[in-house]
């Protein structure tokens, strides 16, 4: 007998149990139909949001750590390491660079400032002390060193991603000078210890569609959809750059490296939606992760490229610096000249890179560089204190794809990715599989390939330590 079609309603409803997509979809829509109409409610389910944001990011510091030393010592090359970090922080400083010149030029063709004529004494300057708590960026060298971890247990407990970097830097070169011989217990516990982190993730992800209801809810419930007419014309310059500069990433990495960055947004539109509906890059690097080493790249480029750019290469956030700047300026009446707008970018090249983890760190940046020029009044950046949660969309997507591609083309620049692998991977061909335990890809299933990196599962031997050179003559 035939087997018989299932019905509509039944396949929904397989689709909204299986799909995580298509659950936080779902959550997504309904977050803002209650903060539509009921926005007391709306308000009211925040924690549900701010909860699983504190859960992911609990569990940020020891995957990088994990991720990072394994890396080291499986390449087994700290030099090799170094030239990643390195070649990283020159691709971050260029597609910031890029941003905030972007900006510059749509913010002076299109003018989303001018003709508001707004008197800057009438504005509330207090409003933005109380936004950014009364705090200040770090200056460059206060900002180096606070990368440095003074305690090994405080970097993990501040959750300081720079801190933890080099923690794990300094850990894997350890490893690597002591050898197998030394230490043959140590590498396996790391990878063990991977395999537990990314296990809690798993769990943690089952709420995830709980968080964007509870994200967007108090969004729409709190701030409305006024701001839309009021700042719309700053909406739609800053979106519309945004996606410019998406574009021109996708152009750049498909002549470094062959690959679609649609494909990509394709291949990772569970964590991209995720990410837009709780407003947090942070809550999808666990699965970010998993992706991009499944997509080919290898562990090392992944554990030091990813983590460095949530500090030190936010494009989103630089669109928006270098837009919001002019918007302000041109709101108050003050015409920039083409040197004090290099004055800008100079400034923001800077500021920018301080801003992760800081509160109200755009209102800092935007406050620096109005005094830095000494021209735009400090009281007008609280201008754009009803438009600056409706951006966040912009720049979390712009901040998340900027640091993806980045993995992908420092990957490629240090022959650390699998390009046939990583086609496939985006292409659909070899299906992305959890790296959690009871969903371990069997060896020789689609979610593994002979040319691509190995997951580190628990059915997967651990890769011994090289045994240092000089190990046999010290003992």
């Amino acid at each position: 007998m035939p087997q018989s079609v299932p019905s509509i309603s039944g396949r929904v409803a397989r689709t909204l149990r299986t799909s995580l997509f298509a659950q936080v979809a779902c959550a997504l829509v309904i977050g803002v139909v209650v903060g539509r109409l009921w926005p007391h409610a709306g308000t009211a389910v925040q924690p549900l949001g701010d909860g699983f944001v504190r859960l992911i990011k609990a569990m940020i510091a020891p995957l990088v750590f994990c991720v990072v030393v394994a890396g080291i010592t499986k390449a087994g090359d700290l030099k090799a390491f170094g030239r990643i970090g390195l070649k990283a922080l020159i691709w971050f400083e260029v597609a910031t660079t890029v941003a905030l010149v972007v900006g510059l030029l749509a913010g002076n063709l299109v003018s989303p400032g001018a003709g508001m004529n707004v008197d800057p004494s009438q504005l509330d300057a207090s409003a933005v002390d109380e936004k950014t708590g009364g705090g200040e960026l770090p200056s460059t060298s206060e900002f180096i060193l606070h990368s440095l971890p003074d305690s090994a247990v405080g970097a993990f407990a501040e959750n300081s991603l720079l801190q933890v970097l080099v923690l794990s830097c300094l850990v894997g070169a350890a490893l690597l000078h002591l050898g197998n011989a030394k230490v043959p217990a140590i590498l396996p516990a790391i990878e063990q210890g991977q395999e537990i982190v990314f296990a809690i993730v798993g769990f943690i992800m089952k709420l995830a569609p709980l968080a964007v209801f509870g994200a967007t809810a108090h969004l729409v419930g709190e701030y409305g959809l006024g701001a839309l007419s009021t700042y719309g014309k700053l909406i739609g310059v800053c979106y519309a750059v945004a996606l410019i500069f998406l574009l021109l990433l996708g152009v750049a990495l498909k002549a470094l490296t062959g690959l679609s960055l649609w494909k990509f947004v394709r291949y990772t539109r569970e964590e991209m939606l995720l990410a837009l509906g709780t407003a947090s890059s942070e809550t999808v690097m666990p699965r970010m992760m998993q992706k991009l080493r499944q997509a080919g790249c290898r562990d090392d480029a992944v554990g030091l490229v990813l983590p460095t750019g949530y500090s030190f290469n936010l494009d989103g956030a630089s669109i928006y610096l270098s837009i919001g700047t002019l918007f302000i300026a041109q709101a108050v009446g003050v015409d920039l000249s083409l040197g004090q707008q290099i004055t800008v970018v100079l400034v923001l090249m800077l500021t920018s890179k301080g801003m992760a983890g800081v509160p109200g760190s755009a209102f800092l940046a935007l406050s620096a560089t109005a005094s830095a020029l000494g021209v735009i009044p400090a009281g007008a950046v609280a201008l754009l204190l009803g438009v600056d949660r409706i951006m966040d969309a912009m720049r979390v997507a712009t901040n998340l794809l900027g640091n993806c591609v980045a993995v992908f083309v420092v990957s490629r620049w240090e022959g650390a990715l699998d390009t046939a692998r990583a086609k496939k991977v985006l292409g659909g061909e070899i299906a992305f599989v959890p790296e959690r335990p009871e969903q371990a890809p069997e060896p020789g299933s689609a979610g593994e390939s002979a040319a691509g990196p190995k997951s580190l599962t628990p059915a997967a031997s651990p890769s011994p330590l090289p045994d240092a050179p000089s190990s046999t003559a010290r003992e």
